[in-house]
């Protein structure tokens, strides 16, 4: 093992051990080298990594503190290598996105609350009958996030979220080029969400699922 895999190895078992807690300081370097039988510089790059992937928080002249942990942080940084996706990746995120989308629609069923859904269906007067493609992908964005959010679950909510930067083009193409997609778009939204005023959850699952499954079946057949 390399000597810096093995020390974020050893402050990932401090973290994981409790002996380190969210919002905790790190001791000087010199005194957690030593008691961890480390090199100063191999912490130093060890503490750099982690700092990268949110598990750290280094602050210039205060000292290294870890973060709180919290998903949706932690979670960023899948985002970022989301970023990084090929084209010809997408299907497989519209894959991953039609297993957990649908769920996190089923479960808000029972959890969201009626004022969230007051929100969903004024986000969706508000884009009227006719917008352009652009606004209703943004609006389509938010009308989801506005849903996992009512499931209660933050890490599918940051899942989801990361998942959705690779998709927003693919559906922006769709837009443009099928001739009913923002029609479509907006019926199923609607759908939606009388299900899930209904607290009816195998709707919301089974609208949830056409309405990703259509993107996902576009997209097959242009490639």
């Amino acid at each position: 093992m390399a000597v810096t895999d093995e020390a974020i190895e050893k402050i990932k078992d401090m973290i994981v051990s409790g002996a380190l807690r969210p919002g905790d300081r790190l001791p000087k370097e010199s005194e957690l080298a030593a008691d961890l039988g480390l090199s100063r510089n191999s912490l130093r790059e060890a503490v750099r990594a982690l700092s990268l992937i949110r598990i750290l928080d280094v602050r210039q002249g205060d000292g290294t503190y870890v973060t709180s942990l919290d998903p949706q942080l932690l979670l960023e940084a899948m985002s970022f290598v989301v970023d990084f996706h090929r084209d010809d990746t997408v299907l497989e995120f519209l894959a991953v996105r039609r297993i957990l989308e649908p769920a996190a629609t089923a479960m808000a069923a029972s959890r969201i609350s009626e004022r969230q859904l007051d929100v969903l269906s004024a986000q969706l007067d508000a884009l009227g009958a006719d917008p352009s493609v652009e606004e209703l992908v943004a609006c389509d964005l938010e009308f989801h996030r506005g849903i996992v959010q009512g499931a209660g679950n933050s890490v599918l909510c940051s899942l989801l979220d990361g998942l959705s930067g690779p998709t927003t083009r693919a559906r922006i193409w769709r837009g443009l080029t099928q001739e009913d997609a923002v029609a479509r778009t907006l019926c199923e939204h609607r759908a939606i969400l009388a299900a899930l005023r209904d607290r009816d959850a195998e709707a919301a699952r089974s609208w949830a699922t056409v309405h990703i499954a259509s993107v996902e079946q576009w997209l097959r057949s242009t490639l």
